[in-house]
């Protein structure tokens, strides 16, 4: 690559300042909005449940294309995108559902008169599907593949690529948000395991991390060589002259292990992460550790990769956060499953429960960044500071019960069904096999994700593209993705890193 068009390249995506969180949180909504109508086609008309290439085609449109003009042809008007989601999903929910219904039993009198069956826990699996969380997921992986190519090119916003030092982004927001659903899905293994009655001492906790975290080391020393062997363009303030997200990753399972047993003194890891945080933010302010991050030379192996050896205590935290909420709603509450008629109730307070939780992280980050009620600290993802990962915690949260909301209302099947068959079939029917397929394998459908996105800019002039030569481009290449995460989905593939 030549010298001065990597230049040109650095200089693109450095000393930016990125934009407002309302206007992220405007263009976020069009996941959740996605869903939505995507939900009640599949609720009322049943338009995906013979997936045949219009259904493929249509599931890729809602659930890939819509975030893809979110962040690019639509990036100035998120609002009118979510307005031409949301009108249709509103006049489709009013139609009649053209799915055969099967006579439903008159409701009982008394507790007595309910069959048996329907009151013996056995039948449901205590770690039941969550197809919201897939949702979820599914989204989060969806934006964050489509932005590291689409940064490349002017037709991406500035505002929504990362910050240089202070500030927030979408893309800011993506980076925090892989991290916390890793948390979110870490937890369900360890809820297996204590239903189980197994408990894992520190040992082999350590090593079952090593085991984890050996791919993404290789995987981090593989794109370092990459970067630096073919004179990739890359912007050093983001992690370090050495350190890349692999890295950050492959670090965070053997710490958690570490903090394990800290878990008999502190149970809830919304506690511990938020110690974490508030013991790194004092660090940050009071030892100097934060002008050295942010000005120091880089003369040592330390400082010339400090920003991704300290913002890891920072995604620490933003990992445990998401911990919790999976401890909060992956598993099933005890009495979930007595009978039909208390499924309602059951959905009504996971629900709140995912209300609770986001209104606690929102109240704690307007704590620590508002100037005049609070600390008035300002969001950093470069130093991974308690803002930024209390505002993670709390933009995950909202979008989780977003989520959750749509299936609740659009899938009352999911959390009423009686045995183990009709649950799995509900949770098949609620959720769409894109956002599905890129959930199961989301990390090496972000590795292809990476290389692809270094072969576009190897080969092309990103900067020249005109806006019409950006789409067709990006618009290739999350189909590409989509297909490769589709087949790996369909054949029942599933590669664990």
């Amino acid at each position: 690559m030549a010298q001065s068009y990597k230049s040109l390249k650095e200089d693109f995506v450095s000393n930016l300042s990125g934009g407002q969180i309302g206007e992220i949180n405007h263009v976020t909504a069009v996941a959740p909005a996605s869903v939505f109508l995507w939900s009640v086609l599949q609720s009322r008309q049943e338009a995906f449940a013979h997936y045949g290439p219009l259904a493929v085609l249509t599931d890729f449109l809602l659930n890939v294309c819509a975030i893809l003009f979110a962040t690019t042809i639509y990036s100035s008007a998120p609002t009118l995108l979510n307005l031409l989601l949301l009108s249709p999903a509103a006049c489709i929910s009013f139609l009649p559902s053209t799915r055969k219904r099967q006579k439903a039993p008159s409701k009982p009198t008394s507790i007595r008169e309910i069959p048996a069956k329907t009151l013996d826990n056995s039948s449901l699996d205590s770690l039941p599907q969550r197809p919201f969380i897939t949702s979820y997921r599914g989204s989060m992986m969806v934006i964050t593949c489509l932005a590291i190519l689409a940064v490349d090119f002017r037709i991406f916003p500035r505002r929504f690529a990362k910050v240089e030092t202070w500030g927030t982004s979408l893309m800011d927001m993506g980076v925090g948000s892989f991290v916390f659903s890793a948390g979110v899905v870490s937890a369900r293994p360890i809820l297996k395991a204590q239903l189980h009655g197994k408990v894992s001492g520190l040992n082999q906790s350590l090593r079952a991390a090593a085991r984890h975290s050996l791919p993404l080391l290789i995987l981090g020393l593989v794109r370092l060589y990459s970067v630096k062997g073919l004179d990739y363009a890359e912007h050093v303030t983001e992690y370090g002259v050495h350190w890349n997200f692999f890295f950050t990753l492959a670090l965070i399972p053997p710490i958690v292990a570490l903090f394990q047993p800290f878990s008999a003194l502190i149970p809830n890891v919304a506690v511990i992460s938020i110690l974490i945080i508030a013991v790194y933010q004092s660090f940050l302010e009071f030892t100097g550790t934060q002008t050295y991050i942010l000005t120091a030379p880089r003369v040592d192996l330390l400082s010339k990769n400090r920003e991704g050896v300290f913002s890891t205590c920072g995604y620490l935290a933003i990992f445990l956060a998401g911990q919790a909420i999976g401890f909060a709603v992956l598993r099933r509450d005890s009495s979930e499953t007595k009978n039909i008629f208390n499924a309602w109730m059951q959905r009504k307070r996971l629900v709140k429960r995912l209300v609770a939780w986001s209104a606690g992280w929102s109240l704690l980050f307007f704590f620590s960044a508002s100037y005049k009620f609070g600390l008035g600290i300002q969001v950093s993802r470069r130093l991974a500071n308690a803002p930024y990962v209390l505002w993670v915690a709390a933009f995950n949260c909202a979008q989780i019960t977003l989520f959750c909301l749509v299936e609740t209302f659009v899938f009352p099947g999911v959390y009423k069904a009686l045995d183990k068959t009709i649950e799995m079939k509900e949770c098949e029917r609620a959720t769409s096999k894109v956002l599905a397929a890129y959930n199961k394998n989301g990390l090496v459908v972000f590795l292809l994700a990476n290389v692809l996105t270094g072969c576009v800019n190897m080969s092309f002039d990103t900067l020249r593209a005109t806006r019409g030569v950006a789409m067709a481009i990006l618009l290739g290449y999350s189909a590409l993705l989509t297909a490769f995460a589709l087949v790996m989905h369909g054949k029942g593939l599933s590669i664990k890193l």
